[in-house]
């Protein structure tokens, strides 16, 4: 039976919609009715600046003027999702600017459970990526073996954890006032019978044996050029971009290895005019030749069997199209797909018998019979191009009754989407949630919190050294390893999107499609009846490209999701841990009106002892330091040091620990010994009431290839439960208050502070180059930090080296350095480590001491407020 590729979706459009699929919620589209109306877009206009009054600006869940759907909107950005045939993002518009954050329609997540990938909600059948027109959205479709939208909640923004107030902050609302909406999706109930009815994705239950993507030529291709002198297959240095008059041969062949029964590649037809010569792949056996192609001079398929030629269908020549042939023993498959489309047969061959295996493969323009002639009058010259070539094994007898039976009990699980928008700031959050309700274990393998078509920044025919990504800030919660949010954001990807074939990049290779998701991983099982929630992704919007306001955006952002970093405490670093030194600290911290006092590194102060004498012993220090108004805590350090072969992060390339972390040896969190770990800090705060925890060296991000350490299976899982436990341990932390300085980018999972952005040894050296770097550190980790966000350093006493000439101490001897640097800091409203054994030695000292304590405490509210760059120190 023939299929033309358009018949077959409509075909599959009108199941779902028939009742075949269950897909629709009734109660979700009544509830439709119940929102606010979406306000006409004429009408949208930004009238206040939001950085200066966004009091008007009110996140809402809406409806809009189309029956099936529904939008997110504040007044600074709109997301708008259709819900039938499928939920999808169809609109995301910047109010500010005018324009449209994305350009196409992609899923809504992605997620592979038990070694299957599925996409969530989404629509199919966009004809170009390079924009997105309202009128195509009635045309799209839903994917088969997506799942499904089959309803949707609203309500307000909720606590992601505790956070308990017991210092001074900035007044501000947690959780971030706004609105939640969740969409849910199930697979739905027919999918697994649709397998064996419709042409599967080419890598479905295949080995994949050869690709090109035609980057370089390789060796192993042939070339056969017509005899024309202008004719080639690599035109201009484009190899795959074929130049040739109309009607004539330019292909290249390679022999194929055994076992070969799927060829793909993709087409474009260009400005080639042929018709039986047109561009395609051709598959030669010893007694026969195969030839799929297209036709753009007649805008049709074409097919040659062996015997004779059919012409099939109707194409759009303006379009690229995925061709293949599938070889079974009963028929070879003639399929084509239309950018993300599914799979249709155009034309079937009937076999008599086995076909076996084709020796060699044509790819680009041969003769009507697949051969080497050109016809008798060549035609203009036009351009062609063939990439994407794919060959694949028989599919195997097991994967396809796998796939039928893992799809059967998937119908139990529920996957929820959420999302947050919030008042007064162009800024929308989403995760993901897993609920199994089916009577097995799942895996989830592998997932993507966001993908986005987003329009790109930049268009570039060539691939420059160092793209330009397009004008908006992505943060994620799964954050390790930087001081800042670029560099720790290792789950934010930009990749080109393979879909987007009309790109100006001539390897289509502009990074304009966002995917978060974790780089390996997360590989947990979620048993019955359990829940897996992912991390969480925050799309911040820019109205402008100017560094000092996107910085100011940014700082916004933070305040508003983290709004704990506003605590900012005066901190002593006292550098030793003898009762009569913490004590004297103490006194002196009381006396100068500094806040809270640590127990530094070097002090001598241990942690992991959880000897309940010296616990108590902590205790005592800890109720001296409250009876005095001070606050108190300690330093440790978690992953910059080795422990021991057997507790050791293990190399997956090795087997062996050491070699590969990110501090060279680190212990993996979750060994034995990074359980033990975990559970002294739990205790050790529970019993002394410790209020901070400067925690060095924080977990990086390690992978661990162990399969015997308790707290991972082995590899795939061993990055996502080590950050599990650490961010777990930081949100307890939070809910009791416990202050945290932490070098590394975890403010969204509850830390205080991180590094201003300094290095270490600039502290050895001489006194007034330390001031001048100190200045500059300010400026520049200012952009994107507020100034409570940063911890600066100054070296009381020797650090690093550098000797007398870096060093404070004699406090009174260099009361102009100290006071350059008192006033450095607390001019900025940034705190540092004053690290040494008292903070004044004299009552002159004393003075100047507390003259910027209350200078800074006087003006608190300003000097903690967004710092605007003019000028760097020099």
């Amino acid at each position: 039976m023939k299929y033309r590729p358009f018949l077959l979706s409509i075909a599959i459009l009108i199941l779902f919609q028939s009742g075949s699929f269950s897909w629709a919620s009734p109660k979700a589209a009544e509830a439709v009715e119940d929102l606010s109306p979406l306000p006409d877009r004429r009408s949208w206009s930004v009238e206040k600046d939001w950085l200066i009054d966004a009091s008007a600006y009110k996140a809402k869940v809406c409806r809009t003027g189309e029956s099936n759907e529904i939008a997110l909107s504040n007044g600074l950005i709109t997301r708008t999702f259709r819900l039938s045939p499928n939920g999808a993002t169809t609109a995301f518009e910047n109010h500010m600017t005018g324009e449209s954050i994305i350009r196409g329609v992609k899923p809504e997540t992605m997620v592979t459970i038990d070694g299957v990938e599925y996409e969530i909600g989404g629509l199919k059948g966009q004809p170009n990526y390079a924009y997105l027109l309202p009128e195509w959205l009635d045309q799209l479709r839903a994917d088969p073996k997506a799942f499904r939208f089959v309803g949707f909640e609203t309500g307000k923004t909720e606590k992601r954890f505790e956070w308990k107030r017991k210092r001074y902050s900035a007044d501000l609302p947690w959780p971030p006032p706004g609105v939640s909406l969740r969409m849910d999706y199930r697979l739905p109930s027919g999918a697994p019978a649709m397998l064996s009815d419709n042409p599967l994705p080419s890598d479905q239950g295949r080995d994949l044996l050869l690709q090109d993507d035609f980057e370089n030529l390789s060796d192993a291709w042939k070339v056969h050029c017509s005899n024309h002198p202008r004719s080639s297959f690599q035109n201009e240095g484009k190899v795959g971009e074929l130049y040739t008059p109309v009607n004539t041969c330019v292909y290249v062949e390679r022999t194929l290895p055994v076992g070969v029964r799927l060829i793909e590649c993709s087409v474009t037809p260009g400005t080639d005019n042929s018709a039986s010569w047109g561009p395609g792949i051709t598959l030669v056996w010893p007694g026969r030749i195969v030839k799929f192609y297209l036709r753009p001079g007649k805008e049709e398929f074409g097919v040659f069997d062996g015997a004779g030629e059919h012409l099939l269908g109707k194409i759009d020549i303006s379009k690229s199209y995925r061709l293949r042939i599938r070889i079974t023993e009963a028929a070879i498959y003639c399929e084509a797909s239309l950018g993300d489309a599914p799979w249709g047969t155009v034309h079937t061959i009937p076999l008599a018998h086995s076909a076996g295996d084709p020796a060699m493969v044509r790819l680009g323009k041969t003769s009507r019979t697949g051969g080497s002639d050109d016809f008798g009058e060549p035609g203009e010259l036009g351009r062609c191009r063939i990439d994407g070539f794919r060959a694949y094994g028989q599919m195997k007898p097991e994967a396809l009754t796998e796939l039928a039976g893992k799809m059967a009990y998937m119908k139990d699980v529920l996957v929820s989407i959420h999302y947050e928008l919030y008042d007064s700031i162009p800024l929308i959050a989403k995760w993901m949630t897993i609920q199994n309700d089916s009577d097995r274990s799942i895996r989830i393998n592998e997932f993507s919190n966001e993908v986005l078509a987003i329009v790109e920044y930049e268009s570039s025919v060539e691939s420059p050294k160092g793209w330009e990504y397009p004008n908006l800030h992505v943060e994620t919660d799964y954050a390790f390893l930087g001081m800042d949010s670029e560099g720790a954001n290792k789950a934010v990807f930009w990749q080109p999107d393979p879909e987007y074939m009309t790109q100006v990049n001539y390897l289509r290779k502009t990074p304009c499609l966002l995917v978060t998701k974790p780089p390996i991983g997360p590989a947990v099982e979620v048993g019955p009846g359990k829940r897996f929630e992912t991390f969480r992704t925050y799309l911040l919007i820019h109205d402008d490209s100017e560094r000092e306001r996107k910085g100011l955006a940014v700082r916004r952002m933070m305040r508003t999701i983290v709004p704990w970093v506003t605590e900012n405490p005066i901190m002593m670093h006292v550098r030793s841990a003898q009762p009569d030194a913490v004590r004297r600290g103490i006194d002196q911290c009381a006396e100068t009106g500094f806040e809270m006092i640590i127990l530094t590194f070097g002090s001598g102060f241990n942690i992991e002892n959880d000897n309940p004498e010296y616990i108590a012993h902590i205790r005592e220090l800890v109720d001296y330091a409250h009876s005095k108004g001070i606050e108190i805590g300690g330093y440790s350090l978690l992953a910059s040091r080795r422990i021991s072969d057997e507790h050791d992060v293990v190399n997956p390339e090795t087997g062996k620990p050491g070699g590969f972390a990110a501090f060279g040896n680190s212990p993996c969190i979750g060994s034995k010994w990074g359980q033990d770990y975990f559970r002294k800090l739990y205790n050790f705060f529970e019993k002394t009431g410790f209020d901070l925890l400067e925690h060095d060296g924080s977990y990086p991000g390690d992978v661990c290839a162990s399969t015997k350490h308790p707290g991972h299976e082995g590899l795939a899982d061993s990055q996502w439960k080590q950050w599990k436990t650490i961010t777990d341990f930081y949100k307890w932390c939070r809910g009791r208050g416990v202050y945290l300085n932490v070098p590394d980018f975890y403010y969204l999972s509850g830390t205080n502070k991180s590094g201003m952005g300094y290095r270490e040894t600039n502290w050895s050296l001489p006194r007034a180059q330390q001031i001048i770097h100190g200045r500059q550190n300010i400026y520049d980790g200012t952009w994107e930090k507020t100034p409570s966000m940063g911890w600066m350093f100054v070296p009381l006493t020797q650090y690093h080296g550098g000797g007398a000439a870096a060093t404070i101490e004699p406090l009174n001897e260099h009361l102009d350095a100290y006071g350059a640097h008192l006033a450095n800091n607390f001019g900025a409203g940034v705190q540092a480590c004053y690290r040494g054994p008292r903070l004044y030695d004299t009552d002159a000292t004393k003075a100047v001491v507390k003259k910027w304590v209350d200078f800074y405490k006087k003006y608190r509210p300003i000097l903690d407020s967004d710092i605007i760059h003019l000028r760097r120190a020099d």
